[in-house]
């Protein structure tokens, strides 16, 4: 059977030439960092040249990479490092109630800690405006945590504005963006944003498991989460994934010569589908703004279930997600979807198409035909039992 992988928001598949970079450091170039002997050496040398490829991407210095099991515990660094390490400044925080379940659970943590946190509303579409993220900062604001792309509708926030704005109302604020979704995919300049962190992941972009990275601006002094090691500035202790750090880099030299170009092909393959599915069924709608990220579509799809529809289109060999793979095996509905005013009903008939460079045409026409119909047999079905 052939199968049609759609799920790339959840994560990628490994590109052969990173698991070939990371079989090389697994097996050959085996050292630890730390050590101070030839193979401590070299391992050092892949970890300094991976930290200067991330840099460039993102145009920052060297020093201001700090490397992570992943996003997850990055965006936990940013938020709870500048919390603890700023508490005495203030006690505030800003985030919207779209943000990915490793940002607002971290936020609900710091409130049980007595820090005080605003949620900020979004739009039909799910995005927040600046003026709203700026009217909300008072002088005790030491953190604004914003997403770049929204991993579930795929909604671009104008972060570059937001910077501007809350730097103008309180210059000692400082701004966190997590960019899992738009890294490399689409341009990320942490520096001309105003941004003050910044997180990144590998696995979104053909990288491995189990890695991710923080931008954290010179000068910004974290709290560490761990502690047990002076690796990583001190700021994450612990011996590095260097197999992990050495794919990440990888992936990312493949993929940022080629970002425009993959971009225009996704948002080809996005448009291909959406209008495809329109021309072919009645009650299909596109959640979040438009055109949005180039390789995310949330549809809610009248009459079905989408989580029904999922297990359907699987029998085709077409695999898609109804929202984040972090809250794919629990019951309760998307808080995004909820946040832009959806119905239970419609977030129920929801789901996420997901994009990767490397899907082609002929993968979207199979598609469209195979979920065109699903979706009127599902429908028959639902109307024989009424």
């Amino acid at each position: 059977m052939r199968e049609i992988y759609l799920d790339n928001s959840a994560t990628t598949a490994v590109r052969p030439e990173v698991a070939e970079v990371m079989q090389e450091v697994l097996c050959e170039n085996y050292g630890n960092p730390s050590s101070l002997h030839r193979r401590g050496l070299l391992a050092e040398r892949v970890k300094k040249e991976a930290r200067r490829v991330l840099a460039e991407a993102c145009g920052i210095k060297e020093n201001e990479i700090i490397f992570t099991s992943g996003g997850t515990e990055a965006n936990n660094l940013a938020i709870k490092g500048v919390a603890r390490r700023f508490k005495r400044r203030g006690r505030h925080l800003i985030t919207t109630k779209v943000e990915h379940p490793s940002v607002l659970y971290t936020c609900r943590a710091l409130e049980q800690e007595g820090f005080q946190l605003t949620y900020l509303d979004v739009d039909a579409d799910g995005l927040v405006t600046p003026e709203a993220v700026a009217e909300a900062v008072t002088e005790e604001t030491i953190l604004v945590s914003i997403m770049h792309v929204n991993n579930e509708v795929g909604s671009i926030m104008p972060v570059a504005e937001i910077g501007s704005l809350i730097k103008q109302k309180n210059p000692r604020t400082l701004f966190h963006v997590d960019a899992v979704q738009s890294f490399c995919k689409l341009p990320v300049r942490p520096q001309a944003w105003q941004v003050d962190l910044m997180t990144v992941s590998a696995h979104k972009i053909h990288g491995p498991k189990g890695i991710g990275a923080l931008y954290c601006r010179e000068g910004v002094q974290l709290a560490p989460l761990l502690h047990g090691g002076d690796q990583e500035g001190g700021i994450r202790p612990g011996t590095e994934n260097m197999a992990g750090i050495a794919g990440f880099a990888e992936a990312v030299r493949l993929l940022l010569p080629q970002q425009a170009e993959n971009s225009r092909q996704m948002g080809k393959l996005k448009e291909m589908l959406l209008a495809g599915l329109q021309a072919r069924l009645s009650g299909i709608r596109a959640n979040g703004s438009l055109p949005g990220a180039p390789h995310i579509l949330n549809l809610t799809i009248e009459g079905i279930k989408g989580e029904v529809l999922i297990h359907a289109l699987a029998e085709d060999g077409i695999y898609a997600s109804t929202g984040s793979a972090c809250h794919s095996h629990r019951a309760d509905p998307s808080h995004v979807l909820l946040a832009m005013g959806r119905t239970p009903q419609e977030i129920e008939a929801s789901l996420r198409f997901s994009f990767a460079a490397t899907n082609t045409v002929e993968e979207i026409e199979y598609a469209i035909d195979k979920i065109s119909a699903a979706v009127e047999m599902l429908r028959l079905v639902t109307r024989r039992k009424k």
